[in-house]
């Protein structure tokens, strides 16, 4: 089973910075695209980054391009999402997302969308004061 743990967030102030990290188990890497998700009280889940199966790629929404950044360490199967110059909307819980379909079946990621079989991990809270 695929299993998923996200750690890192915590409260900081605007302009600030924080890594968020994705522990992974129970797939191939070469197998699953992996994402980071966010949702705000009130507000409608927002994909904000993903890499692609194998790492050849990655993708960012457009509100935070630019400042995030996903990367990934095949050896730890630890992913990474570095977040610089934070702003209050940013706040949120973030939530990283195996997809394994889109990992198959396609070459690169997508933050827009997720197949039935996602799996999600349980969410890191990103506080940012101003």
């Amino acid at each position: 089973d695929v299993q998923l743990q996200a750690f890192g967030g915590g409260l900081v102030q605007v302009g600030g910075s924080l890594r968020l990290s994705c522990v992974a188990s129970g797939f191939t890497f070469d197998d699953v695209s992996i994402a980071w998700f966010r949702q705000a009280p009130g507000k409608e889940r927002e994909g904000v980054a993903c890499i692609s199966s194998g790492g050849g790629s990655t993708t960012y929404a457009d509100s935070v391009k630019g400042r995030f950044t996903m990367s990934s360490d095949n050896a730890k199967k630890t992913f990474y999402l570095q977040m610089n110059n934070l702003k209050p909307e940013d706040t949120a819980a973030y939530y990283c997302v195996a997809d394994p379909y889109v990992g198959r079946y396609f070459t690169k990621c997508y933050v827009d969308r997720l197949s039935d079989s996602a799996s999600w991990g349980q969410g890191t809270q990103v506080t940012v004061s101003s």
